[in-house]
């Protein structure tokens, strides 16, 4: 495409669509948080075994984003959207008849992954629609999809007081709807590139792509800080600050939306300064912020305004590591390498909340596990600025004159 044409309205149809989507499964990934202090209470769980439960959607849908972004290059975002989007309502549903055994709950957890690995869907699709000078701000406004932990976080209590089993059903037919729209409105572009090589070999080759490495570690720090925030936050404010689980839901619903509003943002200023700078500063806020909350402020204001700034940074990070995946990443291997990236910010989700259930178990205070946020984020932001801001966009990169240096190239990341 070229960097001079202006995105069509197919483009802003397929970012609207893949937004829509990606909101509506994150929702349905996000499900058990919001009623974690139910789950809690109906069956004794321990603040690790409570841990555990909602951190397990996290692990499966991170991990599954690798298969799904390699299988999104091969076969595009027109049949991966509706059939996963269709497939993750089937966890959404069992979910009612599981709520009395924790067992079952952690089977129903683990399926409920489906929903979080559309984000490595709509990254190649949207990708590709857009020129490389507005990449930045689409793929925020696509990341800006990440909403949903928000909705879920508001309004699955909130609709669950209506009965246990109504905001399944709701978050089941909209899933249902949106699989079918999705399926008639979605379209791939006509010119990109399939991949003819076998899923093992793409990722082989994404994975020996040293930047590949280097963004995912970023990511894990800016995307999984903001899903451990997403899982752990209604209970670290219901345990810490003695709200209530809709109070709790609320405030964390109030953090995921500044994490929404900053992505967009964060993309923003990537379209107009090396993304890695805007990496960099966003990450050392959270490293500051962090230090702020480790030394248990008033929920008001302190608290607050020290959790919505971190999600503010963090949201702006996950918007910028991903304008920098688009200006270093092949265009056929977007997928792969988005799989890949994808797949350690979940992780990097994953880990927290049990190391914060851990820490509490043991210290009772949660000050240990918001230090290591710091200490991250800091290591995050000296990295971003040292290495990641000399990494060139694939149009500045050597001529490949032979397989032998095409192999070189990548092995230095910067294709």
């Amino acid at each position: 495409m070229d960097t001079d044409s202006k995105p069509s309205g197919a483009a802003y149809r397929n970012l609207v669509m893949a937004t829509v989507g990606f909101t509506l499964t994150f929702w349905a990934w996000d499900l058990i948080a919001p009623l974690a202090g139910d789950y809690k209470d109906r069956l004794h769980l321990s603040s690790l075994q409570q841990s555990l439960l909602v951190a397990v959607p996290v692990l499966v849908g991170s991990l599954g984003r690798i298969p799904v972004g390699a299988l999104t290059d091969r076969y595009g975002a027109k049949l991966m959207f509706p059939l996963m989007s269709a497939l993750t309502i089937v966890p959404v549903l069992l979910l009612i008849p599981a709520r009395d055994s924790y067992g079952l709950m952690l089977v129903i957890g683990f399926l409920l992954g489906l929903g979080g690995t559309t984000f490595a869907i709509g990254i190649p699709l949207v990708n590709s629609w857009f020129p490389p000078h507005k990449r930045g701000l689409a793929l925020g406004v696509f990341g800006m999809g990440m909403g949903g932990v928000a909705l879920s976080g508001y309004l699955t209590p909130r609709i669950a007081k209506h009965g246990y089993h109504v905001p399944f059903l709701v978050v089941a037919i909209a899933l249902a709807v949106y699989a079918v729209l999705a399926a008639l409105l979605i379209t791939d572009r006509p010119d990109r590139p399939v991949p003819t090589a076998t899923l093992g070999s793409r990722l082989g080759r994404a994975g020996r792509l040293r930047v590949t490495w280097e963004l995912s570690a970023l990511y894990a720090i800016g995307f999984g800080g903001i899903v451990a925030f997403g899982v752990y936050l209604p209970t670290y404010l219901k345990t810490w600050y003695a709200l209530s689980p809709t109070d709790a839901g609320s405030k964390a619903a109030g953090f995921a939306l500044a994490t929404v509003l900053f992505r967009p943002i964060g993309g923003w200023l990537s379209d107009r300064v090396h993304p890695a700078l805007v990496t960099a500063g966003a990450l050392l806020a959270v490293a500051l912020l962090a230090i702020v909350q480790a030394f248990d402020p008033p929920l008001y204001p302190g608290g607050t305004t020290a959790l919505l700034c971190m999600g503010a940074g963090l949201g702006t990070a996950s918007g910028s590591v991903f304008a920098l995946v688009s200006q270093v990443t092949p265009q056929p291997q977007v997928g792969s390498v988005t799989g890949i990236v994808g797949a350690m910010g979940g992780l990097g989700g994953f880990v927290p909340p049990l190391v914060m259930g851990a820490i509490y178990s043991a210290k009772d205070s949660y000050s240990i596990g918001f230090m290591l946020l710091s200490d991250l984020a800091l290591a995050g932001c000296v990295y971003a600025f040292a290495r990641m801001r000399t990494s060139r966009p694939p149009s500045e990169a050597p001529p490949v004159k032979s397989p032998q240096t095409q192999a070189s190239s990548e092995g230095s990341g910067l294709l």
